[in-house]
């Protein structure tokens, strides 16, 4: 049976979905609350797992290991580091790596965790093709991108910073879960992919309206989930 974990680092990302979602329990572990139920027939375990790194791991060990999910979708908000990549669109990882692990005084590339003989965590091809059809049937007037999530325990909201990241790395977007999401899903063989919606540029531009454009991208990002859940029952 497939069992979709669904996780967002903050209320905001997950508050649609547990509003559309039928619940059948929950249970709360490491300080977490996992919603268990459907969303448009498809069985799915919802949860807040709160942001940053140790966090995300830790949730998505939860899932494995509570709830036996076949499937890990990250959904919510991220900073551009693409200038054709806009307020609104949308981000499908490719795969997904870490910006701020630094050991390359033993010959690791930036970014890369030592002893784990890869930079990047591949995401699951067939899950972001469902994906992007299921948002590109749902709606038409978002763009939708394909490509590395490069994330961090940092706000990126310095350009310098981010003309650096992206160069160094090659993301579409940074943000602060996704690569340890996808390390905890890699390790576990959970197929994942990362959806999301760019709040910011990640330079600094956007700071002051940042609270407004994260509320909405949070929710768009809720609703093409639930356009791909929807197909999947």
């Amino acid at each position: 049976m497939t069992k979709y974990g669904i996780i967002g680092a903050m209320e905001v990302e997950v508050q649609e979905l547990l509003a559309a979602m039928t619940e059948t329990r929950n249970l709360t572990r490491s300080s977490m609350v996992f919603h268990e139920g459907t969303i448009g027939g498809a069985e799915v375990v919802v949860v807040r797992s709160g942001v940053a790194k140790v966090n995300a791991a830790v949730c998505v060990q939860i899932l494995a290991d509570e709830f036996h999910v076949t499937h890990i979708i990250n959904t919510g908000v991220a900073g551009s580091l693409d200038a054709e990549i806009n307020i609104g669109d949308i981000v499908l990882s490719t795969d997904a790596c870490y910006h701020d692990v630094d050991a390359t005084v033993f010959g690791y590339r930036p970014g890369e965790v030592p002893q784990m003989g890869r930079l990047e965590f591949p995401a699951d091809g067939a899950l972001r093709a469902a994906l992007k059809q299921a948002i590109e049937e749902s709606v038409t007037d978002i763009h939708v991108f394909e490509g590395r999530v490069v994330s961090g325990d940092q706000f990126i909201a310095d350009k310098e910073k981010k003309e650096t990241i992206r160069e160094t790395f090659q993301g579409l977007c940074c943000e602060m879960e996704g690569a340890a999401i996808a390390q905890t899903a890699y390790l576990n063989g959970i197929p994942f992919c990362i959806v999301r919606a760019i709040s910011d540029k990640a330079d600094g531009s956007d700071v002051m309206d940042y609270p407004v454009f994260e509320k909405k991208a949070a929710a768009d990002c809720a609703r093409l989930i639930q356009a791909f859940l929807s197909k999947q029952s």
